[in-house]
């Protein structure tokens, strides 16, 4: 039985998309087979796509076509409603999700946006739709700027309503509230409906629903003049500044985007230095009105800044420039991640999610799923908060990953770099992120600076090091980030996205060195496969293993696996099973596995054994007769280097399974290397998985 949810809001602006991020995200720990389908949507044009299904699509990568994902547009079913073809409509939306369904455990429907005149008519499409569908319906009401008693009121009509059609309500949420009034909202909510129908009331978060200054653009049809780069700032408030600069200024806030006549050189030019200005916030962006031209002298000027924010030009007089503005209606987009993230979070603190699940109806667990794995790593790294250090605290994916980190709890954070040279990059990416929230040490102006120094001298003196040398050499951001694992000043290094991984592993292996009994460091991926998560060992460290080295990568690999909850059932890989095979490839496994197998008898480890005798079970019990570890490991150990690289990319781009690593295995302290096309996802996973690792130390 497929499983569904039908999101019907009170009014367009109700936030419809972060119930959608939350409830698709919560699903997906249960199922990988999830659906998402919008009845009817607004017309687009020139190829652009509905904005909810593009956002939900592309975020969660879920496996159907963008034209699989709605019944009609706005435009078809007033021409069906013209020629009195109202039965039609129904059935073209019901042909479609019945479609998809076929390819779903669960599909959440969003119901349409209640745009122009016809909102009588959408509310009952809607009913008719969910009622048809057999959709249990969650109503989503907006309390931006009312009382209880006006908040309540456009729920109480649309359950009222519902009831009278006989449609199944499960639940309500109330969403943008006033955050002191939460606690009134509630109460209000539970005197009128049954307590178990209120899932949440969610505060208002004023960033959700400011704009970036690219969106500011494109709805206005406004010039880029300057600040291509940093159109991606958050305008949170909006400043006329009509007055001089000097009484101008002091109306500034964070994120302010002032509007002034583009004749008004004092005005611009005074914003431009407040701007870079450490006294003066952060501005997202100078709209110039009246269309005039820049003066050729304020233009050079400008040319001449490294970095100027953005600024706009619009041929509107400066009023009605300042109420079109005003009007522009953010949207949450699939590259948004900082708002998506502070999305989830809402979700995940104001939902009673258990709640939702139970009134949804029980989804069967075919495994864990990426999703779930995910979410427990996430889960497991709060639980006992560590501190990592990151060292290429400059990148803009890093910070945008650090802002996700600090919000959501997963670890403390130090960044190494210069701190004005920081903080002006997460000013010049618009992240939401406070400078003093976390860590910043920068190397050559450290106290600890000799410390670790006289330190590394003192461990690689016998190496031949020089205290002058191993002063040079902790200047480095790795050979430092390092000293602080070493010493005890951070729990963990997560390193990579700039630099190479022999450069982020070398500090580690002459200063943190082996765990006792282990000669190598190695590494494993977690492939998230669509319904389970496997462990690839190693695909990116070790050339050509020997056969006592490959029996070190195994156990510790195990290892690996039990520590982020996967039962580690071990397969050393070649190409023969059992005793079928000959030669001096399958000899080395042959021996590896024998040396493993005395060193951990705990473990249930085999080989050599091909890949599909592996994690197939019909081919297993074919191959391997009576193995514990034929048709169900966990734990997959490639014979070298070239086998386990190809191997993990090949099943990455072809299965479309997410890989999370290389995570380093056998050091005394974490270090994790990440790729240098790494994305913000992939540095909190590897964060996360950093701060487990740190949690065994």
């Amino acid at each position: 039985m497929v499983h569904s949810l039908y999101i019907s809001t009170t009014e367009s602006g109700s936030g419809k998309a972060l119930i959608s991020l939350g409830v698709v995200e919560l699903i997906l720990r249960k199922t990988t087979k999830v659906g998402f389908f919008r009845p009817v949507i607004s017309d687009v044009e020139d190829g652009t796509r509905d904005g909810d299904i593009d956002l939900i699509l592309t975020h969660f990568g879920l496996e159907q076509e963008y034209e699989e994902s709605y019944g009609l547009t706005y435009k078809q079913v007033n021409d069906l409603l013209v020629h009195s073809r109202t039965d039609q409509i129904l059935e073209r939306v019901i042909t479609k999700y019945k479609a998809l369904e076929k390819k779903c455990d669960f599909i959440l429907c969003e119901g349409s946006d209640y745009l122009g005149e016809s909102s009588a008519f959408e509310f009952d499409l809607n009913a008719e739709i969910a009622k048809n569908l057999g959709c249990p319906i969650l109503i989503l009401g907006n309390a931006y700027e009312r009382s209880p008693e006006d908040a309540i009121s456009p729920v109480k009509i649309s359950w009222d309503n519902y009831q009278d059609k006989k449609c199944q309500v499960i639940g309500i949420v109330l969403n943008r509230v006033h955050p002191e009034e939460t606690g009134k909202l509630r109460a209000a909510l539970a005197k009128e409906f049954d307590n178990s129908h209120t899932l949440a009331v969610i505060p208002y978060v004023h960033k959700l629903s400011s704009p970036r200054v690219r969106e500011i653009g494109e709805q206005l049809g406004a010039k880029v003049l300057y600040g291509q780069k940093r159109l991606n700032s958050l305008a949170t408030n909006y400043i006329v500044a009509a007055m001089q600069v000097q009484h101008a200024i002091t109306w500034l806030r964070e994120d302010s985007l002032v509007i002034t006549p583009g004749d008004r050189g004092d005005i611009i030019l005074g914003m431009l230095q407040a701007d870079q200005s450490s006294n003066y916030p952060h501005l997202a962006g100078l709209i110039l009105s009246t269309g005039f031209v820049l003066e050729p002298s304020i233009a050079a000027l400008i040319d001449g800044l490294a970095d100027p924010f953005p600024i706009l030009a619009l041929e509107q007089d400066t009023y009605t420039t300042a109420s079109l503005v005003h009007d522009v209606s953010p949207a949450l987009t699939a590259t948004d991640h900082e708002k998506i993230a502070l999305s989830m979070q809402l979700f995940a603190e104001w939902v009673d999610s258990s709640q939702l699940e139970a009134s949804i109806r029980t989804i069967a667990i075919k495994g864990i799923t990426p999703k779930l794995f995910t979410y427990n790593l996430l889960q497991q790294a709060k639980s006992q908060k560590r501190h990592i250090v990151l060292p290429e605290g400059k990148d803009p994916r890093i910070l945008q990953a650090v802002a996700v980190l600090l919000s959501q709890g997963i670890a403390d954070i130090t960044l190494l770099g210069n701190p004005e040279e920081i903080a002006l990059e997460i000013k010049k990416q618009g992240i939401q992120l406070d400078p003093h929230s976390f860590n910043i040490i920068d190397p050559p102006r450290s106290e600890q600076l000799d410390n670790y120094a006289t330190t590394l001298y003192e461990l690689r003196k016998s190496k031949g090091m020089s205290l002058d040398l191993a002063h040079d050499q902790v200047l480095d951001v790795s050979y430092f980030g390092t000293m602080m694992v070493y010493l005890g000043h951070a729990d963990g290094m997560v390193s990579g996205a700039i630099h190479t991984t022999q450069h982020t592993i070398r500090p580690a292996l002459q200063i943190i060195k082996t765990i006792p009994g282990f000669s190598i460091v190695s590494s494993v991926f977690l492939m998230c496969l669509a319904d389970r998560v496997l462990v690839y060992g190693d695909c990116a460290v070790n050339p050509n293993p020997n056969a006592e080295q490959l029996a070190e990568i195994a156990i510790s690999s195990a290892d690996t696996a039990k520590r982020f909850g996967i039962e580690p059932k071990v397969a050393l890989l070649s190409y023969s099973s059992g005793e079928s095979g000959e030669g001096e490839e399958v000899e080395k496994v042959r021996q590896a596995t024998k040396i493993a197998q005395e060193r951990r008898p705990d473990l249930d480890l085999e080989g050599p054994i091909q890949y599909d005798a592996a994690v197939d079970a019909d081919v297993g019990a074919q191959k391997m007769p009576g193995s514990k570890v034929a048709g169900k490991a966990t734990v997959l150990i490639f014979p070298d280097l070239n086998t386990g690289n190809n191997t993990y990319k090949a099943v990455q781009r072809e299965t479309g399974a997410i890989a999370i690593g290389p995570i380093m295995q056998g050091l005394k302290k974490p270090v994790n290397d990440l790729s240098r096309g790494c994305t913000v996802a992939d540095i909190i996973n590897t964060v996360a998985i950093t701060a487990i690792q740190a949690q065994g130390h």
